[in-house]
């Protein structure tokens, strides 16, 4: 029996629907998925809007800039600076983990 909830993660390339599961999701489901999206699309392109790029296909830099208080920026440089890492290097450490 399938669980009355499950989670996915949706992302589409084209019009083809690409799912990563946490959960169960049959084939019917699926389908059905595809087909809302490949209709949503439709009509974006009718209307003139742009289709969203999926994230899978965008590029990324690997920077961004963050904004936090000056404390938590002082503590996080005294940390790094105790563990001998760049504050580059512990900020990036902490945000993947």
């Amino acid at each position: 029996m399938a669980p009355a909830h499950a989670t996915a993660r949706l992302l589409w390339a084209d019009v083809r629907l690409i799912l990563g599961l946490l959960g169960v999701v049959t084939c019917h489901q699926t389908a059905a998925i595809q087909k809302v999206v490949a209709d949503v699309v439709l009509d974006m392109q009718a209307s003139g809007e742009p289709v969203p790029v999926a994230l899978a296909e965008k590029n990324y830099s690997g920077e961004f800039r963050v904004r936090i208080p000056p404390l938590v920026h002082s503590n996080l440089a005294l940390l790094a600076a105790e563990q001998g890492v760049s504050l580059n290097r512990l900020a990036s450490a902490k945000l993947a983990a």
